[in-house]
């Protein structure tokens, strides 16, 4: 049974959120606020839907110490929020969230981005562990990846893009392409989020960011290196 935070600082959606979630077979633990849903990680969840809206700590706040974290580094993360500014989901990307969903929350869309995003999160064993490109070296088995023998910290998403630009050297990956194989249909992100998490691994890359070429108005290419 998959374990889920749910945090929110209205009780009625809170208590409708929970209800649907266990009824799907989910066991959920609840917070009234970012304070109390730092304390639940110590539960280990599987997933943490945080509303941004929180007293104490919002749930940006909240998310980005998940992130600060080793040992939750790479819960994902779904935001639950009334704002429908770009602007909050760009600042909620760059801070590692997985997705987001805008109330008034249908229990149906909660419970399939939920599905997906523990789906996505699961080792996939059809892959072989390791992926070498250049001097990076990812390890699919344990999320981890080294720049030059040095082990550097990517959160799951821009791990999981870097990983799928890496499985295809020299060829041209449309943003169609990338959002689906990173993302999946059945979760709606606009195309900055791509740009968002390719300017963020590049920074991570250093001197090798070249390594990532962008194709104007096509979408990126890794470059095919021994």
């Amino acid at each position: 049974m998959k374990k889920i935070l749910l945090a929110d600082d209205e009780k009625d959606i809170l208590e409708f959120l929970k209800y649907n979630l266990e009824k799907e077979g989910f066991a959920v633990i609840t917070a009234c606020d970012g304070e109390e849903a730092i304390s639940l990680l110590d539960e280990n969840p599987d997933l943490a839907i945080l509303d941004i809206m929180m007293p104490k700590l919002n749930g940006f706040e909240v998310c980005e110490m998940i992130r600060k974290n080793k040992k939750t580094a790479l819960l994902p993360v779904i935001f639950l929020t009334a704002k429908s500014s770009e602007q909050d989901e760009i600042k909620g990307l760059e801070l590692g969230a997985n997705d987001f969903i805008k109330k008034p929350i249908s229990p149906l869309k909660l419970i399939a981005r939920v599905k997906s995003n523990l789906r996505k999160a699961a080792p996939d064993a059809d892959k072989s562990n390791a992926l070498t490109i250049g001097s990076i070296v990812i390890d699919r088995s344990t999320y981890k990846i080294f720049l030059n023998d040095e082990e550097t910290f990517f959160p799951r998403k821009e791990f999981e893009l870097l990983s799928y630009l890496c499985e295809h050297p020299g060829k041209i990956l449309t943003r169609a392409s990338i959002l689906q194989n990173v993302w999946g249909s059945d979760i709606y992100v606009v195309d900055r989020t791509i740009d968002v998490h390719i300017r963020k691994i590049r920074e991570k890359l250093g001197a090798q960011s070249e390594m990532i070429e962008t194709i104007k108005g096509v979408g990126y290419r890794m470059k095919n290196v021994s």
